[in-house]
């Protein structure tokens, strides 16, 4: 151990071209700082130790004497992802590159069984009771979902926090966004893979035909983007669309957060199961509009007969972050999810958002304490002039819009949250030159480098789980087609 080596691998990490160059610094400062002997070390007060490693020698002495109904047996017990508690934040804060190698055994022993379990190679286990396993097991395991919150012109940090994930191949096929988090997550559910690449580039989010002008003489970066720029961008980057015939071209389930313009509605969580006909584009649109600085949306809908019509035409909407930013107990009714990866960039809201019950120590615990009480004396405060507001029905409307922004949750299971920049107010709402969307793009790239190995141990068994499901679903659906080939050709 070196630790005088340090400071210059804390700048090999800030300097990294990319996440593997990245990975390589942060495992040499781990060594240099101790954190290795930290992983090795079987022994933590955060999680049951002692259960996980019995676990791992029984999972291990199964698969050696290939008792595959044991196996079988022990892992309907055992696929839970927060088991004996091993899923807890703080195991994945004491070292920059991964955690406990306990965990990560385990996990990897869970996952290898598994997949050795779905092979042809299993023939003592009839086909039928596998695929009552996997599907029992997908269900009490649940899976992930990548939220992106409400950002304004920060929605390039997102671009670059997806970036990160899809590289890896950790990007969940669950994604929801709202505001400028619905643009990115209509981007990304909208291409298939081949496509997506370029897509992570600032050259084609700015555009060919030069729609932001790169120059100290032009205002653009300071003034906000017109109506019309925020319509022509969407329908360049974005197909026009439905939401089911995006999740049969790419197999992502995209889900847009839209808010009511009008009293007495309720917010919608648009996707390919609760509004399929429904166009992205105007869904982007709507999200996007933030009250008062955009006008308020009517969605549109692909009818019976395949025309483009008004959906709800009587209803208008608005800005999705201002009602449900990161609509997780939806998405969790919806597709069984219930391991959250948040890319928060929402710049109204990073004050009440933080990641404080990852570290510990004075300092985390008072920060959390100074948000919960600003919170609860905003609400008393509001309380207390509620009545005279109802005079002013704009500006009660306007603060009943912020009180609600304050008082959702901002935080999820791994959370990725855009540091604090020195920019202006202005620049939210503002046309950004490539320059500053290249800069964000990077920030949200490398904000979420240090969370990779956090993603990937957390979610390695629901995508393996994911993945055989995927092909047993397969293999019935061509079962299917045979036996119905057969019974044709003998009638």
């Amino acid at each position: 151990m070196n630790s005088s080596n340090l400071p210059k691998l804390k700048k090999a990490m800030t300097q990294a071209e990319d996440y593997a160059a990245w990975s390589e610094a942060a495992k040499l400062h781990d060594i240099a700082s101790g954190a290795v002997a930290w992983k090795e070390s079987d022994k933590s007060k955060h999680f049951d130790y002692e259960s996980i490693r019995q676990r791992l020698e029984r999972l291990s002495r199964l698969r050696k004497n290939r008792n595959n109904k044991g196996l079988l047996y022990t892992l309907n017990e055992g696929v839970h992802g927060n088991m004996d508690g091993m899923g807890n934040d703080r195991l994945h804060h004491k070292a920059l590159f991964g955690t406990k190698q306990l965990i990560e055994e385990y996990v990897d022993a869970i996952a290898d069984s598994l997949v050795y379990l779905a092979g042809d190679a299993v023939k003592d286990i009839t086909f039928e009771e596998k695929l009552d396993f996997f599907r029992r097991a997908h269900h009490c395991y649940g899976g992930s979902a990548f939220l992106m919150s409400g950002s304004g012109a920060f929605l390039y940090f997102h671009v670059g926090v997806a970036k990160a994930l899809w590289r890896e191949g950790l990007l969940p096929r669950v994604i929801s966004g709202s505001s400028g988090g619905s643009a990115v997550a209509a981007i990304i559910c909208t291409h298939t893979d081949s496509e997506l690449e370029q897509y992570f580039n600032p050259d084609v989010l700015v555009g060919a035909d030069n729609e932001i002008v790169e120059s100290v003489n032009t205002r653009k970066g300071s003034e906000r983007m017109p109506i019309e720029h925020v319509r022509r961008r969407i329908e360049r980057l974005i197909p026009d669309l439905t939401f089911q015939e995006a999740y049969e071209l790419t197999g992502r389930h995209l889900n847009i957060s839209v808010a009511p313009a009008e009293q007495h509605q309720t917010s919608r969580l648009l996707n390919a199961i609760a509004s399929p006909n429904v166009f992205i584009r105007e869904a982007v649109l709507a999200s996007c509009a933030l009250p008062g600085v955009y006008p308020p949306v009517v969605l549109a809908a692909k009818n019976h007969r395949g025309k483009k019509t008004p959906y709800l035409p009587n209803r208008k909407w608005v800005d999705g972050s201002v009602t449900n930013d990161l609509p997780a107990k939806r998405l969790a009714r919806l597709y069984g999810v219930n391991h959250f990866v948040v890319s928060l960039a929402n710049p109204l809201v990073l004050p009440f958002a933080t990641d404080v019950k990852n570290k510990s120590g004075l300092a985390p615990a008072v920060m959390d304490a100074t948000t919960k009480t600003s919170k609860a004396w905003l609400n008393a405060y509001a309380s207390i002039i509620q009545r005279p507001m109802s005079f002013f029905p704009r500006i009660n409307s306007m603060a009943n819009m912020a009180l609600s922004v304050i008082n959702q949750n901002y935080t999820g299971d791994v959370n990725i949250i855009r540091p604090r920049l020195d920019w202006g107010p202005s620049k939210m709402l503002s046309d950004l030159s490539r320059k500053d969307i290249a800069f964000l793009t990077d920030l949200g790239e490398r904000t979420a480098w240090p969370k990779i190995e956090q993603v990937r141990t957390q979610t390695k068994i629901g995508r393996v789980l994911e993945d055989i499901l995927f092909r047993y679903e397969e293999e019935l659906v061509g079962e299917y087609e045979r036996s119905s080939a057969l019974k044709r050709k003998i009638a």
